[in-house]
């Protein structure tokens, strides 16, 4: 199986005008380069790097320990998210997304400070306002300060219900955790709850994969996301491959795996929208689906990246420069998309989605010289039955879904002979 395209929080160059490497920018400077047409900023990504251990697997920004700077980071990111211009927010955002790192690692005092910071500023009754938490940092104390501070979604890090499994991914929590989180999560009030889970790891087999996602179901959550483990380059966990000492689930089995999945997620009820998520009805993640359309989002903290009309930059990951920087963050890689740049994301992240993208739009995107380049692409991979057209919308089909990498890749840039065959 082709590892899935999962989004993390940073940028991908194709196609762009950039100013590279780092740059000192202030909030300001930034609105005067990227926001030059008022835009509505719809959502807000908040990153909180601290974690007590590095799981093996993790390649975002996170630092272990250093609980002596958690209080001065809180308030540099609120002071970050206090100079955030006035002018850029014309209402409430549809989403507010806190992640990690561990959020729920924070004291609680200054853990809710923040929280309430971002409600204050960008969130309204309608706003969905997501925290990323790990199983043994939620006690009925945080439950209860998240919901004060106005959390109305939560997703958990649970990964797996086997101990041996978990202590293979270096994850610090027992199984049972997980439901005595969600039972304190729900008694403060929080019933929008998401929950993780990771297939493929070493040593995992089909009835083990089986038996994690009925453990998970069994908890009701409203929401699953379901992840191939992908071995990152630098991680713990890809030195020990490249060693020998782990051996990855074979690619057949994996692909059981996610088939199996999507099946009997199918079956409990739950829709799947994106290639790893899932959701009861009405409860699909919007900051992703923010993610996925092309929305406007800003980010607050070291390695948060943000998309503004078009342009684009990633916060630096350096916590020592963020805390000296009296709530600014040094921008790295402000770009700008060219239209080929545009073409290629839309189709990258359009094609994550179950639903895919418009043929309006896609045929929109192939009337230029871009264009024009993608679809032999497109056509190849209709005919081989990888892309469907079905109901006005190009989508990944059944099997798409376990080659989207290849299906995405093809399109994200193509040469000027693409799809021609010798």
């Amino acid at each position: 199986m082709t590892k899935d395209l999962r989004l993390t929080q940073a940028t991908t160059n194709v196609g762009n005008s950039s100013l590279p490497g780092e740059q000192s920018l202030d909030i300001e400077a930034i609105c005067d380069t990227a926001c030059d047409a008022s835009p509505v900023i719809e959502g807000i990504y908040a990153h909180v790097p601290f974690c007590a251990h590095r799981c093996h697997y993790c390649d975002f920004f996170t630092i272990a320990g250093r609980e002596d700077a958690h209080a001065e980071y809180v308030d540099r990111i609120i002071d970050e998210i206090d100079a955030f211009p006035e002018s850029l927010k014309a209402e409430p955002v549809k989403s507010i997304f806190v992640g990690g790192g561990t959020p729920t690692i924070l004291p609680v005092k200054p853990l809710s400070r923040f929280l309430e910071t971002l409600k204050r500023r960008f969130a309204d009754e309608h706003t969905e306002f997501t925290v990323e938490a790990n199983p043994e940092t939620v006690d009925a104390e945080v439950a209860d300060a998240l919901v004060h501070a106005g959390v109305n979604r939560v997703s958990l890090g649970a990964q797996s219900f086997q101990s041996d499994l978990l202590e293979t991914l270096e994850r610090r929590h027992q199984p049972g955790t997980v439901a005595s989180s969600l039972a304190h999560m729900r008694a403060a009030g929080i019933e929008s709850l998401s929950i993780d889970l990771i297939f493929g790891i070493p040593g995992q087999d089909l009835a083990q994969w089986q038996h994690d996602l009925e453990a998970a179901i069994d908890l009701d959550p409203g929401h699953l996301s379901c992840y191939g483990l992908i071995y990152e380059p630098g991680t713990p966990l890809r030195g020990r491959l490249d060693r020998g000492e782990v051996n990855p689930v074979p690619e057949e089995d994996e692909a059981s795996m996610y088939e199996w999945t999507i099946q009997r997620l199918e079956d409990a009820g739950y829709e799947q929208y994106e290639i790893s998520n899932w959701s009861r009805p009405g409860l699909a993640c919007r900051h992703n689906l923010l993610y996925w359309q092309n929305g406007n989002w800003w980010a607050f903290g070291p390695s948060g990246s943000a998309h503004v009309n078009g342009w684009r930059w990633r916060n630096l990951p350096r916590l020592g420069r963020y805390l000296d920087g009296s709530g600014r963050s040094t921008v790295l890689d402000l770009e700008r998309l060219d239209e080929d740049g545009r073409i290629g994301e839309t189709f990258m992240m359009g094609l994550r989605c179950i639903d895919g993208i418009a043929l309006e739009e896609v045929d929109r995107m192939l009337s230029g010289e871009g264009g024009a380049r993608r679809r032999p692409i497109i056509e190849r991979h209709v005919a081989s039955g990888l892309l469907l057209r079905s109901e006005n919308r190009l989508r990944l089909s059944g099997e798409g879904l376990l080659l989207a990498n290849v299906v995405v890749t093809d399109l994200l840039a193509p040469g000027p002979d693409c799809g021609t065959e010798t």
